[in-house]
């Protein structure tokens, strides 16, 4: 079974067994379980259910694998001629989840 959840922000078509990574839930330590209501859409094939905007009732549960950061994105200002350059990184705060159930 599929579903589309809307997670931290960002919208996501996941089965059960998926590795998603999502912003970090606060709060959170690895092994946590945790419910994501925002359900917009589960099943597959006929057996498709849409909400309008989420289905009532439906949950899906994922274990927090790990939080972790992930990869650097460095951002340079430069202005030519004028000897201004600037560099600035950052390190987004994420969590690792694996979706274990899906019910609609």
């Amino acid at each position: 079974m599929k579903a589309t959840i809307k997670v931290q922000g960002a919208q996501l078509t996941v089965a059960e067994g998926d590795i998603v990574f999502v912003n970090r839930f606060k709060g959170s330590n690895a092994g946590d379980v945790v419910e994501i209501k925002d359900v917009l859409m589960a099943g597959e094939g006929a057996d498709v259910k849409f909400g309008s905007p989420v289905i009532e009732g439906a949950v899906v549960k994922a274990k927090i694998l790990e939080n972790k950061r992930g990869d650097k994105v460095v951002i340079i200002k430069k202005k030519r001629r004028q000897g201004y350059e600037r560099r600035q990184g950052h390190r987004q705060e994420l969590s690792v989840l694996k979706i274990e159930s899906i019910k609609a």
